[in-house]
């Protein structure tokens, strides 16, 4: 909760940035998307307050060193969106702008070459680009009265009256979709974005008031005629709206902020843990694999030398990619990837691991508490993970017969990458260490 009002605190007196999109029910913008987006996002080092870092740190030449560093770093094992989070189309001193018709446009003291060229230069190293916004319509817009492209209306039509704050932080007005011209307000900003060539849109702030805003985003995806990955996102997403989203969002933040707003990235009670006890109200409120649980950034990147530091240990690291893999989450890395560390890149980027995460399929849990147990099946193959959430070094036991499996089945430890022979009746994972993990194969 405290990383949650932090963030609050913080984009409210900032005021927020732009509105971003979502897919339809026939939505073609989002059909392409059959596995979760990998990657990586600017705003675990924007929120960090280590010295150098937070929300001055968002600038053209650190975001052409994120491309840089991901492009040679990660980006063979899939890793390819980079995803720039809020405060792109805001001054230094975190004031909104957006051009004459109510489009946000980047900050030019922070973008001095324009999104274009910036999406050109990603591009150019074989990656995605993404883009941030927020649910609602911008106060900025609403108090210049904004001509909206292609109609007679203004900004201030098409917001309900009497005025009514939205999204999580009520830093915008709701829109009124019963006027036409929202829409064509909405296709205006996602027509400019897929000009510039941004393939990835996060929406923030989503509450059960906002499902007609993504709803509205997905729609303006489809106009646009360019395949754009869609996120809806918040601290978390409220559940209310799960059901009201799975036509539209490829994603769905089904958590709090992963980051812990201090000179770290992240630590594990705050709030890397959370995960393993919110996930599971959230299962049955997705739709594999169209609609998917996103865990929010991994902070696994930089723990020797130099940077910003993830603030979890090895053991913690792994788990992390594990749980992210089992959930089908998108893979996407939180800090500044310019110090990524060789261990990091070990586990980012194990194929095994991976394969986990890509075949788009929702794990189950069998045993919460402590001592956790989660498994899905793929195909004839059945994946199993055990969490060890106490402080201390534990055995799990896990009986087979609770996965569904019957007779001897072949096992694979997916992190080692190595075969463990036979089991028949159950599996014992031996002194798994606090906070640790085990993900292994059955076949």
């Amino acid at each position: 909760m405290r990383t949650r009002t932090r963030r609050a605190a913080l984009l409210a007196a900032c005021a927020l940035p732009l509105s971003l999109a979502l897919p339809s029910a026939t939505a073609e913008a989002r059909t392409p998307y059959v596995k979760p987006f990998m990657g990586w996002s600017s705003w675990s080092v924007e929120s960090s307050s280590r010295e150098g870092y937070g929300t001055h740190w968002l600038n053209e030449g650190n975001i052409k060193n994120a491309a840089d560093s991901l492009s040679g770093k990660l980006s063979s094992a899939g890793y390819k969106y980079l995803n720039i989070d809020a405060g792109w189309n805001f001054t230094y001193d975190w004031t909104y702008h957006s051009d004459a018709h109510g489009i946000p446009d980047a900050d030019k003291e922070r973008f001095p070459s324009g999104m274009p060229a910036l999406a050109d230069y990603v591009h150019g190293k074989g990656l995605k680009f993404g883009l941030y916004g927020a649910a609602g319509l911008e106060k900025e817009v609403y108090d210049k009265d904004a001509p909206i492209l292609g109609t007679d209306c203004t900004a201030q039509d098409i917001a309900v009256k009497p005025l009514t704050p939205t999204n999580k932080w009520g830093g915008s007005w709701k829109i009124d979709y019963a006027n036409p011209c929202a829409q064509d307000y909405i296709d205006s900003i996602v027509a400019r974005l897929a000009s510039w060539g941004v393939d990835f849109i996060k929406i923030d702030g989503v509450t059960k008031d906002n499902v007609e805003d993504i709803k509205a985003w997905s729609t303006a995806i489809d106009h646009s005629g360019r395949g754009m990955w869609l996120t809806a996102s918040a601290w978390p997403v409220d559940i209310e709206a799960a059901d009201g989203l799975t036509p539209y969002a490829n994603g769905v933040r089904v958590d709090t902020d992963v980051e812990c707003y201090c000179d770290t990235t992240s630590t594990w009670t705050s709030s890397v843990d959370d995960r393993w006890n919110d996930l599971p109200r959230w299962l049955d409120k997705l739709d594999a694999p169209h609609y998917l649980p996103d865990l929010d950034s991994m902070p696994i990147n930089n723990n020797t030398g130099s940077g910003l530091q993830d603030g979890i240990d090895d053991t913690e690291r792994q788990s992390v990619m594990t749980f992210w893999s089992m959930a089908s989450s998108p893979l996407y890395v939180g800090g500044d990837i310019w110090f990524l560390d060789d261990r990091a890149k070990a586990i980012l980027t194990n194929p095994e691991v991976i394969a986990v995460d890509q075949a788009a399929v929702l794990p189950r849990q069998i045993q919460a508490g402590d001592r956790q147990v989660w498994t899905k099946t793929v195909g004839h193959d059945t994946y199993l993970a055990v969490y060890n959430m106490g402080s201390t070094a534990a055995d799990i036991t896990v009986n087979l017969a609770d996965l569904g499996l019957h007779g001897p089945q072949q096992l694979r430890d997916l992190v080692a990458r190595k075969n463990l022979g036979t089991a028949k009746r159950s599996w014992t994972a031996p002194s798994v260490p606090a906070h640790g993990s085990r993900l292994i194969k059955l076949s």
